[in-house]
């Protein structure tokens, strides 16, 4: 009795909708280029000239890497996957910003349960606004359709940068010192962490129609919409603050995971502390939504959410209002929510009990 041949396809992979998928994204990756970018997508490795290195004292490469996390359970569930790619490449280069690195090329690894080109498309699309937003080029990655493995409308995000940053003006804790300023940039909502939390709290046992419908205290959003806010790109912003203020700012801190308790103090050194005042700055509606009703301590929630801060620099104080006004100008909103005392490379919070206390 003879063998039935068993194909890829009948094994649940289909390599032809994966080449229509490609197709779909040629677009997308081709508005993200660069002068630098050699080549097009579909090789075996995306090709990225550094020729302009030659003109940096010491030039050193810098990468990131992270993930969308289970916000990615909030898109699947609201059938929303425009966004989430943002988010997959604000995680990234708003990590490497922090030593002022400027993103050059990013990639992107899509793994999925069942591949659908429509669907693939969506979330490159916001992949590819992103890497817009942060000036830097997709110059490839990975589709990879996991039968068995994964359920069908599942699926997974990770990302990876290069940057570059020239080694003497490249941003340093140890540079830090007392009575330096602290000024935080606004986020846009929870940006891409706590999700676990706040999945439990305000998704889990709702249906689609529950999670698109508004919300008074999310200020008439869905908390859908309000969950899936993308995280804001700092890049330009910054790099521009960089070149107009030089020397002005020490370091950085992007608030991701950890929240500000976990975060600024790894662009602290070990003879300072970061003071910061609580009611400095207004904490987005959906921050208040999620601790609400999580009942979350004002510590559990400075350390799990950037409760409207996303990311935070320490600055000359004779240069304060110089940074600030470059910030502005880029479209900033900043605001000044503490300084830098004496101490031993920890983070200390001021009018405690206050954290919800922004009177404008």
């Amino acid at each position: 009795m003879s063998k039935q041949e068993v194909t890829y396809a009948a094994s649940g992979v289909d390599i032809a909708e994966g080449a229509r998928a490609v197709d779909a994204i040629k677009e997308t990756v081709h508005s993200t280029y660069r002068p630098e970018v050699v080549g097009d997508i579909g090789g075996f490795g995306g090709l990225f000239s550094i020729a302009a290195a030659k003109d940096m004292a010491e030039p050193l490469l810098v990468s990131g890497t992270d993930g969308v996390g289970t916000k990615l359970k909030v898109a699947q569930l609201a059938g929303k996957h425009g966004t989430v790619g943002i988010d997959l490449v604000a995680m990234c280069v708003n990590d490497i910003l922090a030593c002022g690195a400027e993103p050059l090329f990013f990639l992107d690894y899509i793994a999925i349960g069942k591949l659908r080109r429509e669907h693939v498309a969506e979330v490159v699309a916001g992949i590819g606004e992103g890497c817009r937003q942060a000036g830097c080029a997709l110059i490839g990655g990975e589709m990879a359709e996991h039968p068995g493995v994964m359920d069908p409308d599942d699926y997974d995000l990770s990302g990876f940068t290069v940057g570059i940053v020239d080694k003497p003006k490249m941003l340093d804790p140890e540079s830090v010192r007392e009575g330096d300023v602290l000024i935080g940039l606004a986020s846009s909502g929870l940006h891409s962490n706590g999700y676990s939390l706040a999945r439990k709290v305000c998704v889990e046992g709702k249906s689609r129609e529950e999670l698109l419908a508004p919300v008074e205290a999310l200020g008439g959003q869905s908390v859908a919409d309000a969950l899936l806010t993308p995280t804001r790109i700092y890049v330009k912003q910054v790099l521009g603050t960089l070149a107009a203020c030089p020397g002005a700012v020490r370091a950085l801190a992007h608030i991701t995971g950890g929240g500000i308790s976990e975060n600024l103090n790894r662009a602290l050194n070990e003879r300072v502390d970061a003071q910061v005042d609580l009611g400095s700055w207004p904490v987005p509606a959906v921050a208040k939504y999620v601790c609400d009703a999580a009942e979350l301590s004002e510590p559990q929630a400075l350390k799990t959410f950037n409760m409207g801060v996303g990311m935070i620099l320490i600055v000359d104080p004779a240069r304060a209002e110089e940074v600030e006004a470059a910030l502005v100008e880029a479209g900033e909103q900043t605001y000044r929510v503490g300084c830098i005392v004496a101490g031993k490379g920890e983070v200390t919070y001021a009018g405690e009990g206050n954290l919800y206390g922004f009177e404008g």
